[in-house]
């Protein structure tokens, strides 16, 4: 049962004002740049994340593959998806957040030399940082591929909330990395997971924005 009544969801589309072009570059700017250095933040202090990204990092200590290249290329089979059911916009806006974040990522670590970062705060501040980046390029119209399509498409047609469908995706990520990485890193990495979905869950919800 939806929690917004149908009289009262159309009078909210009625009075829905939506974005202009520059508002929604601003937004997708700002959401490649937070969500980039939260990344980099989380592959810093070598823990993992949810989503594509969180594969991506697994891959990328497994193989040695660089994370930025990974990726893109993990989420490509889910614009595939994204081009069928979200749309040929929403599917190119993503794509082009994503391989700007992969980029940028690369940026942060060239420019931003961090040395002996506690992991605690690593993990934390890398997934609120992922969470703000995220719930900025949702409001825009866009995502960050992966994960975020499934979930997005989940709440459109279900009224489920993206932070919960998410959060559970996430779950399988966090077990494969006991693979990789160490048990403490592993309960850290499912805490900073649980931090970025309740952000997720808590504010991006339907009907709550108009804009």
């Amino acid at each position: 049962m939806s929690v917004v009544s149908e009289p009262i969801a159309d009078s909210l589309e009625s009075i829905r004002v939506p974005h202009t072009l520059v508002e929604d570059l601003l937004g997708y700017v700002t959401s490649i740049v937070v969500t980039s250095l939260g990344l980099y933040l989380i592959k810093s202090v070598g823990a993992v994340t949810g989503g594509t990204a969180g594969l991506s990092l697994l891959a990328s200590y497994w193989t040695g593959v660089p994370f930025e290249l990974l990726f893109v290329l993990v989420n490509l089979p889910f614009f595939a998806l994204s081009l069928s059911k979200k749309g040929v916009g929403f599917t190119v806006r993503s794509l082009a957040c994503v391989v700007a974040t992969s980029a940028l990522t690369r940026v942060h670590h060239d420019l931003l030399d961090i040395k002996d970062l506690d992991t605690i705060y690593g993990v934390v501040a890398g997934n609120m940082l992922v969470g703000l980046g995220l719930l900025i390029i949702f409001r825009h119209g866009a995502s960050m591929g992966g994960f975020n399509v499934l979930a997005l498409i989940f709440q459109e047609r279900l009224n489920l909330r993206a932070g919960y469908i998410q959060m559970g995706l996430d779950v399988g990520v966090i077990l494969l990395a006991l693979l990789a990485v160490s048990s403490l890193t592993v309960l850290l990495s499912a805490t900073g997971a649980v931090i970025l979905n309740v952000f997720l869950a808590f504010n991006h919800r339907p009907g709550r924005y108009l804009a």
